[in-house]
């Protein structure tokens, strides 16, 4: 089985303002990923970096900078599953079947996103769809949020409420 991290829409403008949760983060709920995917809006061009040795695999969001090999949308292939990644824009509303409908051809068994601060993890058909919502920014959503996924024989993902991990001393 492999664990993988999945944050969103940090808008974090210096490290010393991300390494606290990142360290919190990587003690709790991502203590052993194999990954970290960013659905974009990190903000600060090297977070990935708080996540090394880790593979980081981050995507632009229409806050970020231009970064050189940070593309707009992938697709990771990840223990034999095709996952989509992108940080969407537009109207936050109807944004899931829009990022749906982007990644129709391409025969996903999971798309992440970001952009609306709100997480959601369920199935559109037989494709896990998830938005880890924000660990940093939850504008109207009730508590801060990321995601995991977890690649083994079936794919699952869970929302973990960052509010409720235990606060690292």
């Amino acid at each position: 089985m492999k664990k993988i991290a999945v944050v969103s829409d940090t808008h974090f403008n210096t490290l010393s303002e991300a390494r606290n949760l990142i360290d919190r983060l990587s003690a709790t709920c991502f203590l052993g990923v194999d990954a970290v995917i960013h659905a974009g809006d990190l903000v600060h061009p090297d977070l990935g970096l708080l996540f090394e040795p880790v593979p980081f695999y981050p995507v632009q969001g229409n806050m970020d900078i231009f970064q050189p090999g940070v593309p707009m949308q992938r697709i990771l292939v990840l223990d034999g599953w095709r996952i989509g990644v992108v940080h969407g824009w537009g109207n936050r509303d109807d944004l899931e079947p829009r990022m749906i409908a982007h990644f129709a051809d391409q025969q996903l068994d999971c798309l992440i996103y970001g952009h609306s601060h709100r997480p959601v993890c369920h199935r559109v058909g037989k494709m896990l769809v998830v938005n880890p919502g924000s660990a940093a920014d939850k504008r109207q959503q009730p508590w801060h949020s990321v995601a995991v996924l977890y690649l083994e024989e079936s794919l699952r993902g869970e929302i973990i409420n960052v509010d409720a991990l235990e606060q690292i001393v």
